[in-house]
């Protein structure tokens, strides 16, 4: 399965995104409010993604500094180095480099420009559903359907 696929599958693609100088409270009150786990840092509304924060990153964050940090700007805590996808990419290559680079959400990036987030429940989900089709593929040949 392609990544083109799982964005197509997604019940709601919406990218949450928020222009760099946004303070980490008002990152966190999205994430809270839309129930994400991460906002992609955007200087031109999502078109391009500078970075990444997630509730990770801002947790980690707390425990080192003190809620302090609620009002750094969300550049200071993202993750600037951007492990990305594009629409062609195998599920199951995302899937390992998800697992081996531990992050749950990864941009997907065509030309320079950001066209979807999918997340490792996004990989999984469509994963199983891929697993499921084979087997009954595979149950149907053996019973003779």
């Amino acid at each position: 399965m392609l990544v083109q696929q799982i964005l197509k599958s997604k019940a709601d693609a919406t990218v949450f995104t928020v222009k760099p100088g946004t303070p980490v409270s008002e990152a966190v009150a999205i994430l809270a409010e839309k129930r994400i786990g991460t906002v992609i840092i955007s200087s031109d509304g999502g078109k391009t993604a500078a970075g990444i924060l997630s509730e990770r990153d801002v947790v980690r964050e707390l425990a080192k500094n003190g809620p302090s940090c609620l009002t750094d700007k969300v550049e200071d805590h993202m993750t600037s180095d951007l492990e990305t996808t594009t629409r062609d990419e195998q599920a199951d290559t995302v899937l390992a480099r998800m697992t081996e680079g531990r992050f749950r959400h990864m941009p997907v990036i065509e030309g320079g420009q950001l066209v979807g987030l999918i997340t490792l429940g996004d990989v999984v989900k469509a994963r199983l559903s891929e697993l499921s089709m084979e087997k009954d593929a595979l149950e149907g040949m053996i019973m003779g359907h």
